[in-house]
Order: structure tokens, then C-alpha cells, then sequence
């Protein structure tokens, strides 16, 4: 065998992720009419698990994001009610890895919430959240749930903090978090506690951050002490990613030459990089996603049309390309499916839900390995994943406890029991309805409606008989609603006031006038926009004529 030879196989890498390619669903299979929002924070704007998909949207006077179930595709209706309770313009949304119908928002009017979606969607506006936490003095640009623990929430914000909730506290406003992982010191506003992005480990035990000065660095999110920073000058961060098994960190940012770059790191040594590459130099952040179980990562610019797609080992050079997904519409943000919502029959491996700002278009895109036989499970596609199940309670990691991810098999009728003793569960009808995914079978039975249908009214006359109790003069578990103090309480300025919310009619004749009643409103304002190109001439007109007056007078 001659050397060329030798160096040539050297060089060949064979993997079985080569000819993975990027499927895009059809206009029918995508959820058309979202209007996107047009915020220009560095963030996803979308979320994604098995039953649902939420995407934060524009509105005017607030902030609100919409909440869609997954098989609820095609054109949306632009009247669909939205969750709206936020009064400053949304800038993150996270669904709750254990609870599939909990989600947690952070916005402009420095609080983060806590929604409880119904089984059946969001029927109605939603304007109350279920807790509201509020330490924040700025506005709140990221959050983050914890990967093992219960109820865990990670928040930053403008205002130099970073905090950690505990969720499962009493009350509807929480105003003390259970640990303080940044903060400025003696009114020191530090760069180093502005941060850009975050990401835990497997375990949740170390938290990886960018910050403003555009470093890397490695806390103990219990204690927040810093543990490892970057010293590199030749890499300017601004997003990182834990890279789950392999033990290593991933950084994507710039070069001092503007070049857009990707950087391995050894997370317990970050005074040297152990793999750099510049890639274009095109201005748009890098959003890096991770898979653990097929050892891809995946690479997708703002602003671009198209996502890499690379293979990690623990071996030199550490990262291989692989090939690259294509398309003529640039992403704004992007969603990922967690890996149980995945179609393995399909041999579909990962799911982006591309957020195409210029068409209003949420767009599935499924990467596919090839295979000939496809309809049969591939037990080397889909080996043991983190499932929806916690580890621990968030008692027992604040107190030292470090345990990995419940795992489970995406096998179709397998079930792998909790190695861990089972934690606390709410016994509430959210949490009981929370392991129940909208599947695409076919025709929906008048059974299966007629079962989502009375949850759901049960869940809101639950809600309703505890927010109005039918005897008024029982008084003794009432407290004052916190979450209609006024902002300016919170040191922050509110842009807009949410409506005081009426109560809900006592018979049945209150209850059709005010049906008819609201019938008449949409009535008119239909009248006002079908007519609106005659109001449009006619004011034009009063313009023309006031212009010519005008010029007479003088």
C-alpha cells in the first residue's frame, strides 16, 4: 500500500450521518399567518414539545405569543386567541421539560410567568398567569428551566442579575428567588453579569454563560462562583452550548477579523481553545443545537437560509462536516422538537421549526437518515434519551443532590422504569393530562372529543369557581390578586395597563346578551374594515383640498 493511499483512508471519515438531508414540510404542513415578532434580541422566539408549539408574535400595546397545537397546521386564523398577559413585548418563551402544558415567558416589563396551557389549547385569551415572579428591576432577556430538577427557573435580565427560581412555591407572586447566582456589587455594574446566553450541563451542576464581554465562563449556578473563564482574544463569544457526553464546550461568536467562528472548549481549562474555525463572514449570530444521542450539531445563523450540520468525537480534529440544509428564506429564530416527539418511523432524527419572518411561515424541517427499510424501528438511530420525567425535586439539588436525566427508549410500546425514587407530583388535572400528545392517527373519534372536551370544561369551571367562589361571604382563604399592583411599584415602566377583567355573567340571559353584544362588535369592526379603502380616498381627499386651500390663503 503506497502512502497516498494510506493517507487518503486516513483521511476518509466513515459515519453513518453522511447523507442526512433536511425535509421541509409543505405550506399545508407548516402554520402559515403567524405574525413574528419584530424584536431584534438574539433569541429563539419559539418552543416547541409533543403536544404544543409557541411562537412569540407582534401586537401592539403588550406582549403576547401564541400557543398552537402541533398537528394544527395550515393557515391560522389572525383572530387566534394568544396568550397576552404580559404588558411589555415578549422576548423569550420555554416549555417546562417535565410538564408538556407548562410554560414560562420573560418580558420588557421585568417579570417572568408561569402559564398553564388547557389540554385542548388556548380557547380563549389567556391574561392570567399562574405565577408571576418578579425581582427583576430591567427587562428579562433570558431563561432557562433546569434539566434534571423539578420546577427550577433560571432568569437574566438588563439589571446585572441572575436568578433562580423554585415555581412550586405558594403563592401567585413570587418576589424572593431561591438563589442569586449574579448581581452587581456595591452598585457595580460589571460586563461579566450582562449575560448573552446560558447553558447547564447533563447534570444541571455547572452553568456555562456569555457575557457582554464576550467571554466564556463556567459557574456553579448553586453558589454562583466562577469557576472557569476564557482568556482567549481571538474568539469574541456570544452563544454556548454544554456538548452532553463528550465533556467539552461549544462557543460560537466572531473572530477579530469579523469572521463568524466556532470554538471548542475543555470546560474545566478555558485558557486554551482546543478547536477553532472561521466559517464566512456573514454578520448574523450562530444559534448552535446539540443532539447527545447522535452526536450532531447543528449550526443556524440569523438572518440565513441555511443550517449546517456537523459530527463531534472525542478524537482530533473533534468536529466533522457533514453537509448543509439549503434554502432561499432567511430564519429569524429557530424551535427545536425534543427528541420524544420525533417520528422514528420516518427515521427523522431531528426537527427545527424555522421561523420565517418575510412570509409569516413556521416552517417543519425534519432531518432524515436514509434508510431502506424505514417503517421499522432503527435501534442505532434512537438510543436511550432524556425523557419528561424529573430526577430530583428542586429541594434536593439546592441542597447538593447531582443526578443525570431520567432516561427513556423511543421504541413504540417500551417502558423503562425510573431509576430514581419518584418525585412529588401535583395531583392537580394539568398535571394528570400532562403525558397526552395530539397524535396524527387518522380521523379524531366523537369518544376522544367528547373526553378533550369535558377536561377542558372542567379545568375552566376549576379555575372559575376558584377564582369566584359561589359563597361571597366565605371569605377566609381570600387574598389580594398581587399581579394588578401597578408596575411602577417594581421600578419599571409599564407600556400599556392590562383591562380589569369583568366577572363572568350568573344566567343564562346575561350570558346571551353579552354573546350578542360582542356578535355586534366583531360586526362592526367588520363593516370599518371592509369600507376602509373608501375612509382611506376620503381622507386623502381632506388632505388634497386642506394642501390647496393652503396654497390660495398665501
Amino acid at each position: 500500500m503506497t502512502l497516498s493511499e494510506m493517507s487518503w483512508r486516513s483521511s476518509f471519515r466513515c459515519s453513518k450521518f453522511r447523507h442526512v438531508y433536511g425535509k421541509p414540510s409543505t405550506k399545508e404542513h407548516s402554520y402559515d399567518g403567524v405574525p413574528i415578532t419584530h424584536s431584534v434580541h438574539d433569541n429563539h422566539y419559539c418552543s416547541a414539545n409533543p403536544c404544543f408549539i409557541a411562537v412569540v408574535t407582534e401586537c401592539a400595546g403588550g406582549g403576547s405569543f401564541l400557543v398552537l397545537p402541533v398537528h394544527h397546521t395550515g393557515r391560522v386564523d389572525p383572530q387566534h386567541p394568544r396568550v397576552c398577559g404580559h404588558s411589555g413585548r415578549v422576548l423569550d418563551v420555554k416549555w417546562n421539560p417535565f410538564n408538556d402544558h407548562c410554560i414560562a415567558s420573560c418580558s420588557e416589563d421585568c417579570t417572568v410567568k408561569i402559564w398553564d396551557i388547557p389540554v385542548c389549547g388556548v380557547q380563549q385569551n389567556l391574561t392570567k398567569a399562574r405565577k408571576t415572579l418578579i425581582g427583576h428591576s430591567r427587562r428579562v432577556a433570558l431563561i432557562e428551566w433546569h434539566p434534571t430538577a423539578e420546577n427550577l427557573l433560571l432568569s437574566s435580565a438588563y439589571d446585572y442579575k441572575v436568578l433562580l427560581w423554585d415555581v412550586s412555591q405558594v403563592g401567585a407572586v413570587l418576589r424572593c428567588p431561591v438563589r442569586v447566582v449574579l448581581m452587581p456589587i456595591y452598585h457595580r455594574y460589571p460586563s461579566d453579569t450582562l449575560l448573552l446566553s446560558v447553558s447547564f450541563n447533563n447534570d444541571g451542576s455547572r452553568l456555562a454563560v456569555t457575557s457582554k464581554d464576550r467571554r466564556v465562563r463556567v459557574l456553579d449556578p448553586r453558589t454562583g462562583k466562577i469557576l472557569q473563564v476564557s482568556s482567549s482574544k481571538s474568539h469574541r463569544a456570544s452563544k454556548v452550548l454544554y456538548i452532553g457526553g463528550l465533556k467539552m464546550l461549544l462557543s460560537t461568536g466572531s473572530s477579530p477579523w469579523n469572521h463568524r467562528q466556532i470554538v471548542l472548549w475543555d470546560p474545566d481549562d478555558l485558557s486554551e481553545p482546543l478547536y477553532e474555525e472561521d466559517l464566512d463572514g456573514s454578520a448574523g449570530v450562530l444559534f448552535p443545537f446539540y443532539d447527545p444521542d447522535t452526536h450532531m450539531l447543528y449550526l443556524a445563523g440569523k438572518g440565513d437560509g441555511n443550517i449546517r450540520y456537523y459530527e463531534l468525537s472525542t478524537e482530533k480534529p473533534y468536529i466533522n462536516f457533514l453537509t448543509e440544509h439549503r434554502s432561499l428564506l432567511p430564519q429569524k429564530g429557530l424551535g427545536v422538537m425534543p427528541k420524544r416527539g420525533l417520528d422514528v418511523n420516518t427515521c427523522e432524527v431531528f426537527r427545527f421549526y424555522r421561523l420565517i419572518a418575510i412570509k409569516d411561515l413556521v416552517e417543519p424541517l425534519s432531518m432524515i437518515v436514509p434508510r431502506k427499510e424505514s417503517g421499522i424501528f432503527q435501534e442505532d438511530l434512537y438510543p436511550m434519551t432524556a425523557g419528561n420525567q424529573a430526577a430530583m425535586t428542586a429541594q434536593e439539588w439546592l441542597l447538593g443532590i447531582n443526578r443525570d436525566p431520567v432516561l427513556m427508549s423511543l421504541k413504540p410500546g417500551t417502558r423503562v422504569a425510573n431509576p430514581y425514587p419518584e418525585t412529588p407530583a401535583e395531583k392537580g388535572l394539568v398535571r394528570q393530562l400532562s403525558s397526552l400528545r395530539f397524535q396524527a392517527v387518522g380521523a379524531v373519534t366523537r369518544r376522544d372529543l367528547d373526553f378533550m372536551e369535558e377536561a377542558f370544561l372542567e379545568e375552566q369551571l376549576a379555575y372559575q369557581d376558584a377564582k369566584y367562589p359561589r359563597e361571597v361571604s366565605d371569605l377566609s382563604g381570600w387574598q389580594p390578586d398581587e399581579t394588578q399592583i401597578p408596575l411602577w411599584t417594581y421600578c419599571c415602566t409599564p407600556h400599556c395597563c392590562e383591562p380589569a377583567e369583568r366577572p363572568p355573567p350568573t344566567t343564562e340571559s346575561e350570558l346571551l346578551q353579552a354573546f350578542y353584544r360582542q356578535q355586534d362588535e366583531i360586526r362592526g369592526l367588520r363593516e370599518q374594515l371592509n369600507h376602509k379603502d373608501v375612509r382611506i380616498t376620503q381622507l386623502e381627499l381632506e388632505i388634497k383640498n386642506t394642501r390647496n386651500n393652503m396654497r390660495a390663503t398665501f
